[in-house]
């Protein structure tokens, strides 16, 4: 499996491919040129290096350099895109359980599900890191809580994009939690502001290319201090990745390393009984099976 990550040391952020024995392939300490050549400063531009930027750092990953070689705890990951150039996209309500939890707790028994993706967005400055800290935003939200979500991440540029040319667009596949005042969330209407909070979007812990992983149909779960939450399979997705990636394209550009996180399943923390919200010292761990685990804590700001 091949791991595209943001890490940083000393010398500050880079990008590079996590080895199999937990050591970093510094791609900016690879002697430049070919198809990585101007492409590994960041993500951003290593996404956009395309297929051939790709396939060169899956080779040197295979047999690396030792020179560029950093041995496991010399570094620290970042998010895989740290600062996204536009807002996160999201997708409201697109596993059927979960749309019935929420609906159950506004009292509504038989539930109809979206004939639509729901889409909202989160600021692209909510990103935050695997093992960064989530603020409990004590006296903003008394309902905070937590979502594990697959993560597009998009390589090619497309508009109006086919359902069945969706899957070639993109880049790879990270974690996303999607950090939510449910209180704010209501009270607003609109979603932007109970999905905005500061630190809301942790994101990561690498990125898998497109190719590595059957997104339609993979494990996801979530963990809360060890408790498993959430547990259910991309394939019960009420709208797919392709779906979604169409349906938001219409007539809007997407681009390269833009971010859109597809749901999340049932067991939702507000949805609960009784309903368990988030608290200081709460430790969340995001996992799909294929990528990896997303680990953050709460603490009080």
């Amino acid at each position: 499996m091949t791991r595209l990550a943001t890490f940083t040391d000393a010398k500050g952020p880079r990008v590079g491919a996590v080895l199999p024995d937990g050591g970093m392939l510094d791609l900016s300490a690879v002697a430049p040129g070919g198809a990585l050549a101007g492409r590994t400063q960041d993500m951003l531009a290593l996404i956009e290096g395309g297929a051939a930027a790709l396939a060169a750092v899956q080779t040197l990953a295979t047999n690396p350099p030792a020179a560029a070689i950093l041995p496991a705890g010399a570094w620290t990951l970042l998010a895989p895109i740290p600062r996204p150039r536009r807002n996160v996209f999201c997708v409201g309500r697109n596993y059927m359980d979960h749309v019935a939890e929420g609906d159950r707790t506004r009292g509504i028994t038989n539930s109809e599900l979206p004939k639509f993706p729901q889409f909202f967005t989160k600021a692209p400055d909510t990103v935050i890191a695997p093992e960064d800290w989530i603020p409990a935003h004590t006296g903003v939200t008394q309902w905070l809580d937590y979502e594990v979500e697959l993560a597009a991440i998009i390589g090619t540029e497309g508009t109006d994009i086919p359902k069945e040319r969706a899957l070639d667009h993109v880049f790879g596949w990270t974690i996303g939690n999607d950090v939510t005042g449910r209180d704010l969330q209501r009270r607003y209407g609109q979603w932007f502001k109970g999905k905005s909070l500061d630190r809301s979007c942790p994101l990561g812990p690498w990125i898998v290319p497109a190719g590595e992983l059957d997104a339609l149909n993979t494990g996801i779960r979530c963990f809360v201090n060890g408790e498993k939450r959430q547990e259910s399979n991309t394939a019960k997705m009420i709208f797919d990745v392709r779906e979604i990636i169409h349906q938001l394209s219409i007539g809007f550009t997407l681009k390269p390393g833009d971010v859109i996180i597809t749901g999340t399943p049932e067991g939702v923390g507000y949805a609960m009984v009784p309903p368990k919200t988030l608290q200081p010292g709460d430790v969340i761990e995001c996992e799909i099976d294929g990528i990896g685990r997303l680990r953050n804590t709460v603490r009080a700001a």
